[in-house]
């Protein structure tokens, strides 16, 4: 990234849904350009397995790594609660936010 330019935000969601994290963000963030990614080829990951939803979620982080990323927004509760604790294993240095309710955090689970 150039000096003076934020490297962008990735976010990715397995549909649409995710725009609304997107349109807060841009708000909240208006100098950071953002990568968002919509899985929806491989949409609903409500449907699928535990291990796709790790796998895919691997994939499309890997691709935004690739295009520079500074953070993950991981915009899908699916997604947040089969993988996020692999993909921060997998990318230590990299800030990853999931939108998974704050229920579990709250109570301790």
């Amino acid at each position: 990234m150039s000096k003076g330019i934020p490297a962008p935000i990735g976010v990715f969601d397995s549909g649409i849904g995710g725009l609304s994290v997107l349109r807060a963000l841009r708000a909240a963030l208006p100098q950071h350009d953002i990568i968002y990614l919509a899985d929806s080829g491989f949409a609903p990951y409500g449907e699928r397995s535990e291990a796709f939803v790790v796998a895919r979620s691997q994939a499309v982080t890997s691709w935004l790594v690739a295009h520079g990323i500074a953070a993950l927004v991981v915009a899908c509760n699916t997604a947040t609660a089969a993988a996020i604790a692999v993909l921060r294993a997998t990318y230590p240095a990299l800030p990853i936010v999931g939108v998974e309710p704050a229920l579990r955090p709250a109570v301790g689970v």
